[in-house]
């Protein structure tokens, strides 16, 4: 069974890894659907001009960009985007996969490359080291990819493509719903639509001007259905919160909604499949397709890329999707209820260890720092090199000289600064800046960064075993921004935050900002985070100096009331 677990988290992963290229850069996906939904029925040449330059090129580069960013910053995604030149002027199709592999590719042997130098450049040769190493890494990652792996994953996406295009001459792209649907409910859906339906549909847009492939795992006719069901035929929470779950989930495009009620009665995963299928059928049947990737799956959405002539084929596939899906559903519903209230509450918190790995921890506030917590200091400029990675070479030498153990030190621009940094050392016409982009943090201001005596100070603090605390208030932080967390952002946390800002609004609290977000992207001036108990150590990593509030479930914790009670006090 662990075993089975460890393969699912690691599915999970990796779509979370391609979600985390493809989620930034859907704005640009989105452009590009605009123009080519315009562009193809016209035949405007201005508009034509864009679509094989952004899909060639622009598209790939900010997905192998935002790989790259994943494993190590800036620095990574340049490396990562360049790395991906090589894939990209080797094939005559969109290279999407090419990028999701030279990105990721790019940022890990920069990051290593950079791990093994780090104490052995010359002080005065950073800046020099790191541009040379970037731009012959890059090279040398480009004429790989060009020669060995291009042709490769061309290769293998000719191959997939040609599978589809079987599946579709013989009429059985309708089964592909028998994967997809149970995916969605497994969360190995971003592993598959991200990975391989969304490169082959964008390639066949850009030959065709859109693809069926789009609405095989957007449709939210499926998920539209088993709530209607429960809406008419539920009982007791599930029914009461389906109907908000069904807006959001139709409407708001977020179809994570309805997966605890699918996990609460698992025979209704008969109803997905089959409603699924239904709708693909209808696609393939009409000849209907998208432009672009619909994200989050909103009706709207897939109605806005619905190509030309389309939109009523779109349609009726919803529709008939959310017909079948409702007339296996009702049936379940109906004939399975023994006096037994559906426990939508117990499903959330199954949906949610099913989402995260990680062991519970209490609520838990964030420790004041001083010199002796330190274990990352940052040397902060403009540009996150030069007179910084002098200044850097200078403290790693000093606390070496020391003997000073387990303190990172490295450099970067103050609109870099890693949510891990401690203390941050900037020059005094810097600090506002770095205090507003890390708040949390040990300010020190120098005037240079080759000799001030601030450094002095810094390794007296480190060498010391007294506990100097800078702050010795024990009153518990202000709250005025709340932020509920999850993996993707959407569906559950956003349900949380709803119910949370409708009570502190009949509570008559005002002035603290409630919403809603992914992990990865806890803003800077959150003051608490409340997350499933299993992920809150990940927010713990993301965002250390804030509050924390585990819960069982988003949509019903107790916590919730003492809260209101704490900030009303």
């Amino acid at each position: 069974m662990s075993d089975k677990k460890s393969v699912r988290a690691r599915v999970q992963r990796f779509g979370s890894n391609l979600s985390s290229m493809i989620m930034p850069n859907i704005g640009a996906f989105i452009a590009w659907g605009i123009l080519t939904a315009i562009a193809v029925p016209t035949e405007i040449g201005m508009l034509e001009a864009f679509v094989d330059p952004m899909v060639m090129y622009l598209l790939p580069l900010l997905i192998a960009f935002a790989g790259g960013r994943m494993l190590h910053d800036f620095r990574g995604g340049v490396v990562g985007a360049t790395a991906a030149m090589g894939v990209i002027v080797a094939a005559d199709i969109p290279m999407f996969i090419g990028a999701m592999v030279m990105g990721p590719l790019g940022g890990y042997v920069i990051k290593k490359f950079d791990q093994a130098i780090e104490d052995k450049t010359p002080t005065g040769f950073e800046m020099l080291v790191n541009n040379f190493s970037a731009g012959i890494i890059g090279a040398i990652l480009a004429l790989i990819g060009s020669i060995g792996i291009g042709p490769v994953v061309q290769g293998v996406t000719a191959a997939l493509g040609a599978g589809v295009d079987a599946m579709i001459a013989i009429g059985a792209l309708p089964l592909v719903s028998i994967f997809i649907e149970p995916a969605k409910i497994l969360f190995l859906n971003n592993a598959i639509n991200h990975g391989i339906i969304s490169p082959i549909a964008t390639s066949q847009v850009a030959e065709f001007g859109e693809s069926m492939l789009f609405m095989l795992e957007a449709n939210p006719g499926p998920g539209i259905g088993i709530l209607i069901a429960f809406m008419i035929f539920g009982k007791g929470a599930a029914k009461a919160s389906s109907y908000g779950a069904g807006i959001i989930q139709f409407f708001g495009g977020i179809h994570e909604l309805y997966f605890p009620y699918v996990l609460m009665k698992p025979l209704l995963i008969v109803a997905l499949i089959a409603g699924g299928m239904s709708g693909v059928f209808m696609v393939t049947l009409l000849e209907v397709g998208l432009t672009s990737v619909p994200a989050p799956g909103s009706i709207f959405l897939i109605l806005a890329f619905a190509s030309s002539g389309s939109h009523l084929g779109v349609i009726l596939a919803v529709l008939v999707a959310a017909a079948v899906s409702f007339a296996i559903a009702a049936p379940i519903l109906k004939f399975d209820r023994k006096g037994k209230e559906e426990n939508i509450e117990e499903a959330q918190t199954k949906m949610e260890d099913m989402k995260g790995e990680k062991d519970a921890i209490s609520v838990t506030a964030p420790e004041q720092k001083n010199y002796n917590d330190i274990s990352s200091i940052i040397f902060a400029c403009d540009a996150g090199m030069g007179s910084s990675a002098m200044g850097a070479s200078i403290m790693k030498d000093r606390i070496k000289k020391a003997g000073i153990e387990g303190v990172e030190i490295t450099n970067t621009s103050i609109s870099n600064i890693p949510e891990s940094a401690d203390l941050v050392i900037t020059h005094k016409d810097l600090t506002t800046r770095a205090k507003e982009q890390k708040p949390d943090a040990i300010h020190v201001s120098v005037e240079n960064f080759m000799n001030s005596p601030h450094y002095n100070e810094i390794i007296e603090g480190l060498t010391s075993d007294e506990q100097e605390e800078e702050h010795t208030s024990t009153v518990e932080k202000e709250i005025n921004k709340v932020v509920f967390a999850c993996d993707a952002g959407m569906g559950s946390s956003a349900m949380g935050a709803s119910l949370l800002k409708d009570k502190f609004k009949k509570a008559g609290l005002t002035g603290i900002q409630v919403s809603n977000t992914a992990i990865s992207e806890i803003p800077d001036d959150a003051d608490l985070v409340i997350t499933h108990k299993d992920l809150t150590d990940r927010a713990r990593e993301q965002k250390p100096d804030a509050e924390h509030m585990s819960v069982d479930n988003f949509l019903n914790s107790p916590k919730y009331g003492d809260l209101v009670e704490r900030l009303q006090k």
